[in-house]
């Protein structure tokens, strides 16, 4: 079957049944729709979700990119985003990109493992990630929740997710979550390096601001786990300047778009809380359907901002759409410098100055790429790159350094 033959394919049933062919071979796994939305046999989840969407566009916290005349967000989306959480930028990612990620999408896919641990893809040729030293690929049990009630993450997600029942004939696990993206992926290194989502996480986190991490999060219909209720950012939980905005944002550019069924969920106004008691809030709703919680709505293209310190998480995707996320984060430089982090995603250790200059050599990266493809489009000036003269290039062996960039992923 031709790449073509799936051209944005994720807005009908169709679409999710010829993704769902690419994924695991032609034939091989033949999708029961009435089996695997059992979860949404639940009237109570039904409703749920159903009224989440109706506040989620009832919230005032979604539109265009607006910026001033120095370049920053305008006054009032800056507020909303500081009152909610957490904000929707549409119409961001037009439709060439948006083909240059899912043809990507497309190569991943093809390119993954065959199964947890196999170094093999099933053309038996080297899996995707199978020759690097940091973590790329995260894997669970279909519609499973793999953090939830565990130790994993420093214990960050205190409660289970409901698993619901998978259709039969499905893979024992699945990919669900993709580290390091931007060395597999050229399209997500360009909408890293895209000059408006630049601004914002200047807008949001100062000119000076740093990386954090880049991933791919893969929802497909009838398989797509969920990620438990939790926080993002430990490491400066007790700082005595800690304020709503000390452990970065995260942006999430929506190739598929996303629903209250397979996206995200956000408490507004947690992130200004210092402590969440998540055990003890979704003990007293009597259930993980957190009453306070809004989904994040997207169209594709649109892209979302969110405070790491936000309580967020999201269900097991019953539905039959598929969520693609190309997600990458941003921290302010003061909360990064010379602070001793990582232990979720690489080493601990002492993030200095050299640290975050070399971390942050995927920013110039990405902006080269960028302007290649999209050449009439002003490009971002990266102000530490500005003001310290240096100067990057796009080419084919550049591409190579980027193998295990994210070993030096600055996690707080």
């Amino acid at each position: 079957m031709r790449q073509s033959d799936y051209h944005l394919a994720f807005s009908s049933l169709p679409g999710w049944y010829k993704m769902s062919e690419l994924r695991y071979g032609r034939g091989k796994i033949r999708m029961n729709q009435t089996a695997f939305v059992r979860h949404y046999k639940d009237t109570a989840m039904e409703a749920y979700m159903r009224q989440g969407e109706e506040r989620a566009h009832a919230l005032g916290n979604r539109g265009p990119i607006k910026l001033d005349s120095g370049g920053r967000l305008t006054r009032d989306i800056l507020d909303a985003y500081w009152q909610c959480g957490f904000y929707i930028f549409e119409g961001v990612v037009g439709a060439s990109e948006l083909r240059d990620i899912e043809a990507d999408l497309f190569d991943i896919l093809d390119r993954l493992p065959t199964h947890k641990g196999s170094l093999f893809d099933a053309k038996g040729r080297p899996a995707l990630g199978a020759d690097c030293a940091a973590p790329t690929m995260f894997w669970s049990k279909p519609l499973g929740d793999p953090f939830g009630a565990t130790e994993a993450a420093n214990g960050r997600h205190p409660v289970k997710m409901p698993e619901p029942m998978v259709a039969q004939n499905t893979p024992e696990e699945i990919v669900y979550l993709i580290l390091g993206s931007l060395q597999f992926s050229d399209a997500a290194l360009r909408v890293y390096g895209h000059p408006d989502l630049l601004r914002v996480a200047a807008s949001i986190n100062g000119d000076d601001f740093t990386p954090f991490n880049e991933a791919m999060f893969i929802k497909e219909p009838g398989l797509g786990a969920s990620v438990a209720w939790h926080r993002d950012g430990v490491t400066l939980r007790d700082a005595p300047d800690r304020d709503q905005g000390t452990h970065g944002s995260n942006t999430m550019a929506q190739l598929s778009g996303c629903s209250a069924a397979n996206g995200v969920w956000v408490v507004p106004g947690s992130h200004k809380l210092n402590k969440v008691d998540i055990a003890g809030m979704v003990k007293v709703a009597g259930t993980p359907r957190l009453p306070d919680a809004i989904p994040m709505i997207c169209k594709p293209g649109d892209v979302a901002i969110c405070n790491r310190q936000a309580i967020h998480g999201s269900f097991a995707n019953t539905s039959d759409k598929w969520r693609v996320t190309v997600n990458f984060g941003f921290h302010r430089r003061k909360s990064v410098l010379n602070v001793q982090g990582g232990g979720l995603h690489n080493a601990p250790s002492i993030y200095d100055a050299e640290r975050i200059r070399k971390r942050s050599e995927m920013i110039g990266y990405a902006i080269e790429a960028r302007k290649q493809r999209f050449p009439d489009e002003p490009p971002f000036e990266y102000a530490p790159h500005k003001q310290s003269g240096e100067t990057f290039e796009w080419t084919p062996q550049t591409k190579t350094k980027l193998k295990d960039y994210n070993l030096l992923d600055l996690s707080i």
